[in-house]
């Protein structure tokens, strides 16, 4: 094993090459935290020449190229849910030379198996953590040692029992920097069946619904969507239709049950997110109706190429509440849609986005509020 841990000297030197790009940057947003950091200093001390190498949840590329960079590990295979973190890891990896080291793969078997010493960046949702433990213990090698690493402001004791129903030992480490490790370790059989994809029927829309771990609000109903779909009847029956930051695929389903002669497509950054919305469009018969794309803020489509967009953007970049990623998102609906196009998106009313809906898309109009939200409809100029 190497003895010598990961100076400071060298990380400093790598994480201030970071980008955040494509995603959005800003002062208060960084590429890498203190959690980076002390996971790497801890897997230091546990790997060795041949030990196989895994990182979960990897933002930016910090964790993936301090463990190539630093670590001395030859490969590692990689698990990022965000196509922007993606995108990044391969940029950031070009520019420190290091391309062509990491795969990148689903989470599953080619991800984890005979691994022996898993990096994760702990998620903010335990449904997330319980969908990778579940993968770990169920895939990963039988004396695999899993670094679970966060900040603590944004740590629960909910993760520890978490990661107890998966593995038989696991241990938090003192915390530094304001961040902590947790260390599991042997992990325990798993049931026959993982416990997602999440497959519920939601009662009030009459539809089923499928969402992975990693899915903002689950198999429940976010309200803000909850709120833009009583305005479904007053939307144009278009011919090119795209769900943006499409989630489990909501919008996408109940606006193809509506419009049988629709081309919907349902896309999102999150792997998660388009994973899930594929089970609902399945499970409610629209399958064959709904694409869905994997990608950052429809960059891969062709501009002018939606009549209509449906979207219910994030309000938080990361843990950061930051106004960023919407005003990303209607940019992007300003570019796909053609003229005379139009946005229909639901906000939390505080945000004050019509100027920018102006803006970026064209003439902008007020067609609902309530105690919380509002939903405008923009018209492509």
């Amino acid at each position: 094993m190497r003895t010598s841990i990961v100076t400071a000297l060298e990380l400093e030197s790598l994480f201030g090459s970071l980008s955040r790009l494509p995603d959005v940057e800003a002062e208060n947003l960084q590429a890498y935290d203190a959690t980076d950091r002390i996971l790497l200093e801890t897997a230091a001390k546990m790997v060795g020449q041949d030990t196989g190498v895994v990182v979960i949840g990897d933002r930016y590329g910090a964790l993936t190229l301090g463990a190539l960079a630093g670590l001395g590990v030859g490969h590692v295979r990689v698990h990022q849910d965000l196509f922007t973190g993606r995108l990044a890891l391969e940029r950031n990896a070009a520019t420190a030379g290091l391309e062509g080291r990491f795969t990148q793969h689903g989470l599953g078997p080619d991800l984890l198996s005979n691994a022996g010493l898993v990096l994760v960046q702990l998620p903010k949702s335990l449904a997330e953590l319980e969908e990778i433990a579940d993968a770990v213990a169920r895939f990963a090698a039988p004396d695999t040692v899993v670094l679970a690493g966060g900040r603590i402001k944004h740590m629960s004791t909910g993760m520890n029992s978490v990661l107890e129903k998966y593995f038989s030992s696991v241990q938090p480490q003192l915390a530094r920097r304001k961040s902590r490790v947790l260390i599991a370790r042997d992990p325990q059989p798993v049931r026959d069946a993982p416990p997602f994809p999440v497959v519920e029927p939601l009662q009030e829309l009459g539809i089923t619904v499928c969402a992975h771990g990693a899915v903002f609000s689950g198999a429940r109903l976010d309200i803000g969507t909850r709120f833009l779909l009583t305005f479904l009847d007053r939307m144009p029956p278009a011919r090119r239709v795209v769900d943006l930051g499409c989630g489990t695929g909501i919008l996408a389903t109940m606006y193809a049950r509506r419009h049988e002669q629709a081309g919907v497509l349902a896309t999102d950054q999150s792997a998660a997110a388009v994973a899930s919305a594929r089970g609902t469009a399945e499970a409610n018969g629209v399958g064959d109706r709904v694409a869905i794309l994997h990608d950052d803020a429809m960059s891969t489509l062709a501009p002018g190429s939606a009549d209509l967009i449906l979207l219910n953007p994030p309000f938080h970049v990361g843990a950061s509440v930051h106004a960023g990623a919407a005003l990303k998102m209607f940019q992007a609906a300003g570019r796909m849609l053609a003229p005379g196009g139009e946005l229909w998106t639901v906000y939390n009313s505080h945000l004050q986005y019509r100027g920018a809906l102006e803006r970026l898309i064209g003439p902008t109009s007020e067609e609902g509020r309530n105690p919380k939200f509002t939903v405008t409809r923009s018209l492509k100029s």
